[in-house]
Order: structure tokens, then sequence, then C-alpha cells
């Protein structure tokens, strides 16, 4: 699943976000959601996300849903 959908991504999920500073080259920095930072249902470049380390990025894959 991509995160362009904010209904897909869920608190505690496994998740490869893409940082701002990473935005150019597209480096994915894998991670687990804290917060959903987005509050509208859809974004054309992924929902932002807040880290359980507090870096903030937009959703690429999510890798799997919590349990």
């Amino acid at each position: 699943m991509n995160g362009q959908k904010r209904s897909d991504v869920k608190v505690g999920a496994s998740v490869e976000v893409i940082l701002k500073a990473d935005q150019r080259s597209g480096k994915l920095t894998p991670g687990r959601v804290a917060k959903l930072l987005t509050k509208s249902s859809t974004h054309p470049h992924g929902i932002k996300v807040m880290l359980t380390d507090g870096q903030v990025g937009r959703v690429a894959k999510i890798v799997e849903d919590p349990k």
C-alpha cells in the first residue's frame, strides 16, 4: 500500500517515509507511526506523520498493519 489515504495509515504501523531533507533524492526512512499530522483524507505526496523517534515525513510505503 502507498501512504496517500489517511484511512490506510494507522498509529503503530511500520512505514517507510520520505523526510523533507530527502525529497529530492527520494531516500526512504523506516519507522513506526506515532502521530498522523495530515488532516485531509488523502494527499498526493503521502500522509504526513511523526515517527516514534520524532522525525516527520510523508508516508511512501506501508510495510505492515498494526496488530
